[in-house]
């Protein structure tokens, strides 16, 4: 159903096309398709109702199902990228789901009038399976791939809406069925989010739309609590997929075609497929996997994802995923012309521009507490985050007021409060607040386990206490890289960073410079007595 929805723009500002949409009988995923069609605010009619007729063009994105009994030209869109698996069911020979003449033919005779394809290859291995539907076929190239092409401009767009900031962003990629990353390592979701620092990586989550159909959202995201609650994104199976696939750095994948598009935007890609009977041997996804780095569970991840992306050259896996796609930027030009060509009418003058993907709307959860690494030598700091509940790491547990739980804040060494932005606050309300002061005392003195109560004032600008010193302030400034944008870190990092340089020296002379590292990102610190302005700062 998503492909159609990437091909109307093909009759876009034509009053005489009325697109309806109807379901095919026996689909298990139907749910799924009603919500997408729900979201984009189409019409639906029953089947018993499309039957009867009244069609000038049928358009379907999958050969199954009783499509021979609508009335009107069919023109059948690809249902993924490249043709990569078998046929589901037992077949005498190799024959890629959505080739085969068995789901081409009906009683004989072509189902199509037009079937488009992505690429050359595609027709030449039709070409090989049925000279008559072959016929009828041509390579218009991939919507899809063409909406993701004009949406580069917008990554950055996109990784802000993301909150990905300076990290590095992993996409973790999964088709479905017994042979899929999600069933065979299910947890390496989880995993990846307890594994990696939070401060440097970012993970989400790609999942099939049947995936989301057969298990729905609610149970999907029961699943995934532990990972989606230490930030894990998951995308929804319509435009935000794709969006968020165009802002990764890089993607760990199975053998599901849905890989193929980050690989055509040349990003780096990680093999977790460790065979099977789905994939196709020639196909374009087994030659891809076949020159990819392989992934193994039994070494840190970080390590692996960091050498891919190293190892990574221009044009590396964007030439590999060439093989699938042609035709790149004019799909809905060919596409227009052939559908218009079976309607009888003269298309619209002009172009017909793919539509850039809308910024992803994700909902993502912050970690409520972090367990802080930090490492000392001299006035030169590191830190490095975990989720609190991801496993030991060691270090000192930081909490947050107010977002962590009772819990985590009784035992955490450093406490952090974020002042209210003046958007949070009421005008003219009653209200009760805190000064950074205040605050910080009051914290120090009602729990036991903390070493430093902290305010984070502004993004370069935090308040902190500790027993026998005075207030503080600390001055974050990172480091400016010609050529890329300034990346400010978390204020609460750097924190965790400097209650780590005042552990290892508990009387320190003022003003005094830290060098931090945090998320591998260079961070100068500057470290002074706070002024009475600080001090009333409110929170």
């Amino acid at each position: 159903m998503n492909r159609l929805l990437d091909t109307l723009p093909v009759f876009a500002g034509d009053p005489r096309v009325r697109p309806v949409f109807t379901l095919v009988p026996g689909s298990d995923f139907s749910t799924e398709a009603l919500a997408a069609l729900d979201g984009a605010g189409a019409r639906t009619v029953p089947w018993a109702e499309a039957v009867r007729g009244g069609h000038d063009l049928v358009v379907a994105a999958s050969p199954n199902g009783p499509l021979h009994e609508l009335p009107g030209p069919l023109v059948l869109l690809p249902h993924g990228a490249g043709f990569n698996k078998r046929l589901p069911h037992p077949s005498a020979d190799d024959s890629a789901s959505g080739l085969h003449p068995r789901q081409l033919l009906r009683d004989g005779s072509p189902l199509a009038s037009l079937h488009a394809l992505a690429h050359p290859a595609q027709l030449a291995r039709l070409a090989q399976q049925s000279a008559e539907v072959a016929g009828r076929a041509a390579v218009v190239g991939d919507p899809t791939l063409d909406r993701m092409l004009a949406s580069r401009t917008r990554r950055e767009r996109y990784r802000d809406a993301l909150g990905t900031g300076g990290r590095r962003l992993v996409a973790v990629v999964s088709t479905w069925g017994p042979e899929s990353l999600l069933a065979r390592l299910p947890e390496l979701p989880r995993r990846l989010t307890a594994e990696l620092p939070y401060d440097a990586y970012q993970v989400a989550l790609v999942l099939h739309p049947n995936i989301h159909s057969r298990l729905g959202e609610f149970t999907l995201r029961q699943q995934l609590a532990p990972a989606l609650a230490a930030g894990l994104l998951l995308a929804r199976p319509y435009e935000e997929w794709a969006a968020l696939l165009v802002a990764a750095d890089c993607a760990l994948t199975d053998h599901g075609s849905a890989a193929l598009y980050p690989a055509a935007l040349d990003r780096p890609l990680i093999g977790c497929y460790e065979g099977g009977s789905e994939l196709l041997p020639a196909s374009p996804m087994a030659g891809l996997l076949a020159r990819a780095p392989r992934l193994s569970a039994d070494r840190p991840l970080a390590a692996q994802i960091d050498a891919a992306v190293a190892a990574h050259r221009t044009g590396d896996t964007s030439g590999l995923a060439a093989t699938a796609f042609a035709e790149q930027g004019r799909s809905l030009e060919l596409l227009r012309t052939r559908c218009y060509r079976l309607l009888g009418l003269e298309p619209s003058d002009g172009p017909v521009p793919a539509r850039p993907l809308p910024v992803p709307r994700i909902g993502r959860q912050r970690p409520t507490a972090f367990t802080a690494r930090v490492e000392v030598s001299g006035n030169t700091v590191s830190v490095t985050r975990y989720p609190l509940d991801s496993g030991p790491h060691g270090g000192h547990v930081s909490a947050e007021d107010g977002v962590s739980t009772t819990r985590e804040t009784e035992n955490a060494g450093l406490i952090h409060r974020r002042a209210r932005t003046a958007a949070l606050r009421e005008a003219y309300a009653s209200d009760a607040v805190w000064t950074a002061g205040g605050w910080t005392a009051h914290t120090l003195e009602n729990y036991r386990g903390c070493r430093t109560a902290a305010a984070v004032l502004a993004h370069d600008r935090c308040v902190l206490r500790r027993d026998g010193l005075p207030l503080l302030a600390a001055t974050i400034r990172p480091d400016a890289s010609r050529g890329e944008p300034l990346v400010r870190p978390d204020p609460a990092a750097v924190l965790s960073a400097v209650h780590g340089w005042l552990d290892a020296r508990p009387s320190p002379a003022l003003p005094t410079a830290l060098d931090c590292a945090v998320g591998g990102r260079r961070v100068r610190v500057l470290l002074t007595s706070a002024t009475d302005e600080d001090t009333r700062a409110e929170l």
